[in-house]
C-alpha cells in the first residue's frame, strides 16, 4: 500500500541525475515552486501524452513561476532518448533504485493486466517556495494532467 505526502509536509530533499547524467537537487529550486511529477515509464503511450501535455504548456506553467521536474527509474540514457525524442522542455530525473519515490511515498503495489508488482504511481507534487507541500495531485488522466495543474496554479 502506498502512503503519498500530503498538503503541509515538508518535501523530501533529493539529488539525482537527469536525462544527460548531471545531478539535480531540489535545493537547486530552493524559493521556487516546482512541480514534481512521478511517471511510471518513459516512451509508454500514456507517459508520452503526460509528458507532451506539459511540454506544449511549459510557457505558461513557467510564467506562474513554476519549475518542473519528472521523475521515474528508468536510467539517464533512455530519458535522453525520450527528451529528444518528444522534444521535452523540461527537466527528467532517473530515480533507478526508486528512493525518491518511496521518500514520496508512491512506490508500491500496482496491478497491470492481471500481473500485481511494486512500481511508482502517477502522482504529483507541487512543492511550494517553503519547500513544503503545496499541493497533491493524484486525480488525473496523462491526457488532462498538464490542465489539471494549470487551473489549480490559475486558482480555477
Amino acid at each position: 500500500m502506498i502512503n503519498p505526502l500530503k498538503t503541509g509536509d515538508t518535501a523530501p530533499e533529493f539529488t539525482l541525475p537527469d536525462q544527460d547524467g548531471e545531478d539535480i537537487s531540489l535545493t537547486d529550486f530552493q524559493g521556487q515552486r516546482v512541480l514534481v511529477y512521478f511517471y511510471p515509464k518513459a516512451m509508454t503511450p500514456g507517459c508520452t501524452l503526460q509528458a507532451c501535455g506539459l511540454r506544449d504548456n511549459m510557457d505558461e506553467i513557467k510564467k506562474l513561476g513554476v519549475e518542473v521536474l519528472g521523475i521515474s527509474t528508468d536510467k539517464p540514457e533512455k530519458l535522453s532518448r525520450f527528451v529528444e525524442k518528444e522534444l521535452l522542455n523540461f527537466t527528467l530525473l532517473s530515480d533507478e533504485q526508486h528512493t525518491v519515490s518511496e521518500l514520496f511515498g508512491i512506490w508500491g503495489e500496482k496491478t497491470f493486466m492481471g500481473k500485481t508488482y511494486d512500481g511508482i504511481h502517477r502522482i504529483s507534487f507541487l512543492i511550494g517556495t517553503d519547500g513544503k507541500i503545496e499541493q497533491v495531485f493524484d486525480d488525473f488522466k496523462t491526457t488532462n494532467h498538464h490542465e489539471i495543474v494549470l487551473d489549480y496554479l490559475n486558482g480555477k
